[in-house]
């Protein structure tokens, strides 16, 4: 039976400190469970891909089958962020949960057959997207369980736990395949998964306030704001998400006796751990200054990464990778929590002070998450697409790190001039907003 709460007012310091704190909580560690098995499974084929020498294929070919997760998980996360609202937190958590299985079920019995096509390969790829998919769904429903001036952490931690799954990945699975082969890769994450949707059913709550229509969350769709932190969200998560998942292909393909398989994990790890700091400087110090200048870093990262990768030396192609992950981790922080300060400063100056504004400001915000999230997410896609087409065309990655450091150059340009830039003493009022 499905369990409801009909009162939560969590920006009433009373009601928070007397019952909200703790619901609230209970359902963050559960929802970062089922998050991070999402991940697991989105970004299994970040080292699936490096196993796969048997079937001969080319490394174009084998980006594409790491790229198409990133590419399916960008496109549902517009319709899971909508399922918390319609079906509530906890049933959407357990439901897709579920579908996780499907897409591990079948890697495990594709890669037992050394004949099987690579056409059926990019199909178990793109189911492995549904996995991608909850992080709009995890992040929407919880943002309706906090006050305002803790949503940066609690979303940063709630990220940051689902983000770790890619660290999972890549630290437990060489070792997995190396003891029972490449069929493990599927069979593995099975039980993680049966209990993740076990412990959202038993532990999760629906929240009646949170219930909103599909038709009012898609009104976000048409403002300016949504699209904008879209793009900036790209050259952040998609940075993260991409680079997670291709850096252990790009690094077999340009260092191959190097020992990459055994350090993969790290630059995710920290990426992820660091999230909650991005939100925390963010809640700090205003999270568009915090994302301008981390543009700033990640431009002057994807510069090292490019000259250490011609260097011959792997472990400074390594290192230079890891400001890439710290400050796309931090961006991610930042930037995410500059969306319901927008949403929920523009709701309070529309209709002014009390909860009812603030319940319609976490309504857009938590829409404007899916459909930010979505496009972000499409940066996976692009990395393992773009540093695939430099192989294939030129057989370096060096035009793909050539677009990704013009691409930082332009998001520094666009967060100046839509969040941080003034206009004599005031600052830009129109969008303003963001620096909440």
């Amino acid at each position: 039976m499905a369990r409801w709460i009909a009162e939560w007012h969590p920006d009433d310091p009373a009601f928070w400190e007397s019952s909200g704190k703790r619901v609230a909580r209970r359902n963050l560690i559960f929802s970062i469970v089922a998050e991070h098995l999402g991940f697991t499974v989105w970004t299994l084929w970040s080292i699936v891909a490096t196993k796969m020498g048997v079937y001969k294929f080319s490394t174009d070919q084998l980006f594409w089958l790491v790229a198409l997760p990133n590419l399916v998980g960008s496109a549902l996360r517009v319709p899971y962020t909508f399922g918390p609202a319609k079906f509530g937190g906890r049933n959407f958590t357990v439901v897709s949960a579920a579908l996780l299985l499907i897409p591990a079920v079948l890697l495990g019995v594709a890669v037992g057959n050394p004949d099987t096509p690579y056409w059926l390969f990019l199909v178990i790829a793109a189911l492995a997207g549904v996995g991608g998919g909850n992080f709009a769904s995890s992040m929407a429903n919880i943002t309706y369980f906090y006050p305002r001036h803790k949503q940066g952490v609690a979303l940063g931690l709630n990220a940051a736990g689902g983000n770790i799954g890619v660290s999972s990945v890549q630290l437990v699975m060489p070792l997995v395949i190396g003891a029972f082969g490449l069929a493990a890769a599927g069979w593995f994450w099975i039980p993680f998964v049966v209990v993740a949707g076990a412990c959202a059913f038993f532990f999760m709550d629906n929240l009646t306030s949170a219930r909103a229509n599909p038709r009012e969350q898609l009104a976000v769709a048409g403002k300016a704001q949504t699209w904008i932190m879209s793009f900036l969200y790209i050259g952040t998560f998609g940075s993260f998400i991409g680079y997670s998942t291709a850096f252990p292909l790009l690094s077999k393909s340009l260092f191959p006796e190097a020992p990459f398989a055994a350090v993969a994990f790290v630059g995710p790890l920290l990426g992820s751990l660091i999230r909650p700091v991005g939100g925390w400087l963010a809640d700090r110090l205003g999270g568009a200054p915090v994302t301008l200048w981390n543009f700033a870093g990640m431009g002057g990262g994807v510069l090292l990464v490019w000259l250490a990768s011609t260097s011959g030396n792997f472990w400074m192609f390594f290192l230079a990778f890891q400001l890439l992950f710290v400050t796309a981790g931090i961006g991610n922080g930042s930037t995410y929590r500059m969306i319901p300060a927008i949403f929920q400063a523009k709701a309070i100056a529309e209709r002014g002070e009390g909860e009812e504004s603030l319940m319609y400001g976490k309504r857009q915000a938590s829409a404007a998450i899916g459909i930010i999230s979505a496009v972000g997410a499409l940066g996976g896609f692009l990395i393992n697409r773009a540093f695939g087409m430099s192989f294939a065309a030129a057989g370096t990655p060096a035009p793909a790190f050539l677009a990704f450091g013009a691409f930082y150059v332009s998001c520094f340009a666009v967060t100046w001039w839509c969040y941080t830039r003034k206009v004599g003493a005031s600052v830009v009022a129109s969008l303003a907003y963001a620096r909440v």
